[in-house]
């Protein structure tokens, strides 16, 4: 979800052209499948389109991407210890974008009811403007 509400939002104020943005996790439980229905629908339902497969953190993403976020401390911690010796990627949680202490760590949703996604999505939707504007991509 979270890469889709990105992805969308730089689209809508057309910085596309800076960005490759991708969607990782630090286990392969779910490689090559589509995001949990209940994510997509929420993404729909709020305008933003979705089209990712999952997949697994490979070493190379900590030279291709110069910022690699996570949605929770133990995601946090797993990507510093696969981080390679020398790598410039910044890795932070997403949640620290948004300003608001609540969000700093972004739940999964996954176990919940419905309700807890339309959560994730207005969170993930607060830490991608704080993200662009952390970039000095948009007006404070």
């Amino acid at each position: 979800m979270a890469e889709a509400v990105f992805a969308h939002m730089v689209n809508r104020h057309n910085l596309a052209s800076r960005f490759v943005i991708d969607s990782a996790g630090t286990a392969g439980y779910h490689t090559g499948e589509s995001p949990d229905r209940r994510s997509a629908q929420t993404c729909l339902d709020n305008g933003v389109p979705v089209n990712h497969r999952a997949r697994r953190v490979r070493k190379s993403d900590f030279a291709e991407f110069d910022h690699i976020l996570c949605m929770d401390q133990s995601n946090y911690e797993d990507l510093l210890r696969m981080k390679p010796k020398g790598s410039d990627a910044r890795v932070a949680l997403f949640g620290s974008f948004s300003g608001r202490a609540e969000d700093r760590i972004i739940e999964d949703p996954y176990y919940g009811g419905d309700d807890g996604f339309q959560t994730n999505f207005e969170q993930v939707t607060r830490c991608s403007e704080g993200l662009l504007k952390d970039l000095g991509m948009l007006e404070l």
